[in-house]
């Protein structure tokens, strides 16, 4: 049945680029390779104290395919999320170590980290939202029947298409909106 009311509303981010920043290289964007490279958007905070004040579960939902392709560890992917949930008000933290080649139902654009930790949580998906950074982000939301929130960093790869319910350039835009559009949702 999942812990907590049922059907609560979520906000379903994802990690690298969203709560934290995502190291940019020619373009691309990567996660941090170790704890001391995390760099908390300056605006998580307090944007996600709001959601959280407003009713809203927080649950992060992100690809890690450098644990599965052996470039990074478990190990430093788990101490990232454990700074992360110390500094900022998450109710979980779930990942995919996978990589495309692997097939499973986890990886986004698949959206079987949503639909798991939305029953895990008992989450009503027609009242809750995904931000993301990354086509595969706002295709795995559409998937889930979330609404979706683009941040448009410009980076140098394919867009979501087609496109999200809102593209914004910051996190305290996309929360804005989703107050805003979320405000029926929440009684």
């Amino acid at each position: 049945m999942g812990n907590g009311a049922l059907n609560r509303p979520a906000v379903f981010l994802d990690r690298d680029g969203v709560i934290n920043e995502a190291v940019v290289r020619a373009g691309k964007p990567y996660p941090p390779a170790t704890v001391a490279d995390v760099r908390i958007v300056p605006q998580a905070q307090k944007a996600l104290e709001r959601l959280r004040t407003e009713g809203f579960l927080l649950i992060v939902v992100s690809n890690q395919p450098d644990v599965g392709r052996g470039t990074q560890s478990r190990a430093e992917v788990e101490a990232i999320n454990q700074l992360l949930r110390a500094e900022l008000p998450l109710d979980e933290i779930v990942i995919c170590p996978h990589d495309d080649a692997d097939g499973c139902a986890c990886r986004k654009p698949k959206p079987g980290m949503i639909l798991d930790a939305a029953r895990k949580h008992g989450v009503d998906l027609a009242r809750s939202f995904l931000i993301g950074d990354r086509w595969r982000d706002i295709d795995a939301g559409r998937r889930a029947g979330l609404a979706t929130v683009f941040l448009d960093y410009g980076y140098d790869e394919k867009r979501p298409d087609p496109p999200a319910d809102l593209t914004t350039s910051d996190l305290q835009g996309a929360v804005s909106w989703i107050l805003k559009e979320g405000s029926y949702a929440i009684q």
